[in-house]
This record gives structure tokens, sequence and C-alpha cells, in this order.
């Protein structure tokens, strides 16, 4: 599929905000549109953004609908999602994915909008952008490393080149490989695996991270992803943080990250990183996915050499 590229973002434009997974704090979601309000952007909350269905922020139609008019609006050049959680999953087969492609928008978030990053990449073919959630990173104190890397990635024409690995980088296994960009949060990614809404991973540099999931629940996942033949037929394997799912009090008894890919990884021939700094803590990498990269574990280095915006 052809690669499909949104415009940077310019100021002035109108940027949609949506809540298509959990709910956020009204308080929170007010103070990050008054944080894009103040570099110069339009914000246009989804009609359904404040509403609530038990774990979700509104039913699946007022969520979906929300999205459509985002994607339908010409006047919207970027769609923002307020937070994560969960949700995402029960809307993808709500979506005229024909409608997003004739106008590609920029599409923000991150954690549960894995599911539909992997959906907007397998349909459209669009590049999306992972690591920023408007409750989460724009409200409040701000971190100054993920803000800069957000509107450097969702303003700049230029491919991001090579990316800081940060003091917790590690090889773990040696190589190269050039291939898109793919992934997210691995949990949304199994989730999806075997459905319509998962793009072509053969080749590609994927990129995963998670949050709060025991050791042998990560174990299973990534047996998942071997198992289902992904693990042999991607070109690299990053692994950024996995906040709160080694705890000192069960690592008796479970292997630490490092080992468990290594056991489930043993054989390929696979270049696998870990600690890149991209998850669930509030020093974050903002990305393109779905653009050509480069992981040489020789340099080290992983590189984005390709644009995002058309």
């Amino acid at each position: 599929m052809q690669l499909l590229k949104p415009g940077p973002l310019q100021p002035g434009e109108l940027i949609a905000l949506v809540g298509p997974s959990g709910p956020a704090p009204r308080e929170r979601l007010e103070a990050g549109i008054a944080y894009l309000e103040g570099r110069g952007y339009r914000v246009r909350p989804g009609r359904h953004l404040f509403a609530r269905h038990h774990y979700l922020a509104g039913t699946d139609q007022q969520r979906a609908e929300d999205l459509r008019e985002a994607f339908a609006d010409p006047q919207v050049r970027a769609v923002f999602c307020a937070r994560g959680g969960y949700g995402t999953g029960r809307l993808l087969d709500r979506l005229d994915y024909a409608a997003i492609a004739a106008d590609p928008k920029i599409v923000l978030g991150f954690s549960d909008t894995t599911g539909l990053h992997l959906a907007l990449q397998a349909r459209c073919g669009l590049v999306c952008f992972t690591g920023g959630l408007v409750s989460m990173d724009l409200a409040g104190e701000r971190d100054p490393f993920t803000e800069q890397w957000l509107w450097r990635t969702l303003t700049s024409n230029a491919p991001l080149g090579a990316l800081p690995l940060g003091e917790e980088f590690k090889v773990l296994r040696p190589g190269r490989a050039a291939g898109p960009l793919r992934g997210g949060c691995l949990s949304l990614l199994c989730s999806l695996m075997g459905t319509d809404y998962v793009p072509e991973l053969k080749g590609a540099i994927l990129l995963l991270e998670d949050v709060d999931e025991y050791p042998y629940r990560l174990d299973r996942m990534l047996n998942h992803l071997r198992l289902a033949g992904v693990l042999k037929d991607i070109g690299g394997l990053v692994l950024g943080q996995f906040k709160d799912c080694f705890k000192p009090e069960e690592m008796g008894h479970s292997p630490d990250l490092s080992e468990m890919v290594m056991e489930l990884t043993e054989g390929l021939d696979l270049p696998v990183v870990t600690g890149v700094p991209y998850g669930h803590f509030t020093r974050r990498l903002v990305l393109p996915l779905g653009v050509q990269a480069v992981l040489d574990t020789a340099l080290p280095e992983l590189r984005l050499t390709e644009t995002a915006f058309a």
C-alpha cells in the first residue's frame, strides 16, 4: 500500500480534540486546550468529548461520531487524542477509511491510540504520530524533552534523523535493518492480530512498549507474536520502556525483559535493542509511524530517514 502523508501542522490551523478511549478529567483537557491555543492553534473539542459511559469516554457511537466528524471536516488538519485507557478497538469497524484517505490529517495519540494508528496504517497507509496525549502531556507541568519532540515531529518537514537513545539503551542482539517504523503498545498490537486492522509488518522496525502488565503476560504476548510469525518476519525489534511491569517483589521467579525477549527470538537473525525513551513515562519520544527507519547496532543508531509529511 502506498504511504499516505498529511501536511505538517501550521500555526493557526484547526486541531480536533477527540476521546476515542477512556475519559479524561475536564480540567486537564481544558488546560491542554488553553496550552494549544496559547501556541497559536485553534482547537475544536469533539461534541462528546466530556461524555462518559462506564470506563469509556462516551458510547461507541458517540466516540465514533466525533472521530468521523473530525476526519470529514476539511478545516481540521490534526486530530489529537485526549487520553489512552481502553476503547479504540471498538471503533475500528465504524470508520470510513476511504474518507480518511481522501484528506490525510495528523493523528496524534499514544497507548490505546495504538489500535487506531494500526488500523489507519493498515487501511489507508496513513503516517500516524505516537507518543503524545493532550491530558497526559499538554496539561499542567510539561516535560521539556517530550514537548520538544512533539513539536519537532509535528511541524518539521525534514526527516527526524538519528534519535536520542538514552542512558538505558542496550544492544541485546547486534545487526542492521531498514524498514518502516511500526508498533506502539504491545497489548494493543496483540489484540488486533488476525484482524484486518494490522499493517504489513514484514521487514518493519517494530517499536514496542507497555505498562502495568505482569511479566508472564508480556511473555504470553511476545510469544503470540512469535507463533504468528511476526518476530521472524520483522527487520528489527526496538523495545521502549515497560513501566511497572517488572516489579522487584516479582523478580525472584520471573525473567527480566532482556532475558525473556532473547529466549523468544532465539535463532532469529534479528537485531534487538532495548531502553529506547518511548513508553509510559513523562519523558518520551514522539515519533511518526510508517516512515522508513534504519536500526544499526554497530553505531549504535536508530535513524528515521524519511519525512513524515507530503
